[in-house]
């Protein structure tokens, strides 16, 4: 019973440390963002690496999803004798919901495993501790400008997602089942109010950006410098991104839109 107790503590001791040291991390991140922007060339570099990258995998699926929404919307509404607003469907479902979220998670399983496993690696092969020996601070010469960039990126491949997907939906609406294309555009631009609807998806999406690159960035600073730690740690940084971003999702829809 005694081990058993002494285990326990152990544990909860330790989390606690963990939970300590990810909070002083995202703190001296957010410390070191300004310092990061002062040096844009760091932060452009990192920007390609992470947005244009990830422009394919977006567009893509940003298209697809389209289709399905517009396959989808105008068989819904189709029941009720509302096909004409499939444009507001198509782009309050985007704007508000899957553009924002649909990139968060492609953005974690793309740009977040590639940050968890270069800081990784980075660690495993001393880089991080020979910067430390010349008095170079790690966090503000390679985690900030990559933190920065991620915040930076998110917001515009979920715009990016959005406008693909809207593209996409008015392709099959109009030019497949033969929607009005007037309709579709005019329901899209009366019923979307750009503060409630595209406002707040630029906020969710910003909030979904910090999260990301601050868990991808964390997992890979803290882990175990063995091939084995940063293979476990890319897994780690897609679940624990992709369940921190919808239940961030859960919170802000909830804040945002609940008395609209």
């Amino acid at each position: 019973m005694i081990d058993r107790i002494t285990r326990l503590g152990a544990w909860c001791l330790a989390q606690a440390v963990s939970i300590g040291a990810g909070a002083r991390l995202f703190w001296v991140l957010l410390l070191a963002s300004p310092a990061a922007l002062a040096r844009p060339r760091l932060v452009i570099d990192q920007l390609h690496v992470i947005g244009n990258r990830s422009l394919v995998i977006i567009t893509v699926s940003g298209l697809f999803v389209g289709f399905v929404l517009g396959l989808q919307g105008y068989t819904t509404l189709q029941r009720y004798g509302s096909s004409e607003a499939l444009g507001l469907l198509v782009a309050l479902s985007l704007v508000r919901e899957l553009g924002p979220v649909v990139s968060a998670l492609l953005f974690a399983g793309r740009a977040g495993t590639s940050l968890t496993a270069e800081i990784g690696l980075m660690k495993a092969g001393e880089q991080l501790a020979a910067m430390e020996m010349m008095a170079v601070d790690p966090i503000r010469r390679v985690l900030a400008p990559r933190f920065v960039a991620a915040v930076v990126a998110m917001p515009l491949l979920a715009a990016i997602f959005s406008a693909v997907g809207i593209l996409g939906g008015w392709a099959v609406g109009v030019l497949l089942i033969g929607v009005d294309s007037g309709a579709f555009w005019s329901q899209m631009q009366t019923g979307v109010d750009w503060r409630t609807d595209v406002l707040n998806g630029v906020i969710k999406s910003v909030a979904f950006g910090l999260v990301c690159a601050y868990t991808a960035l964390q997992v890979g600073y803290s882990a175990q410098p063995t091939p084995e730690g940063v293979s476990r740690a890319t897994t780690v940084t897609v679940v624990a991104s992709s369940l921190a971003v919808l239940g961030f999702d859960f919170i802000l829809t909830a804040l945002m839109f609940a008395s609209t």
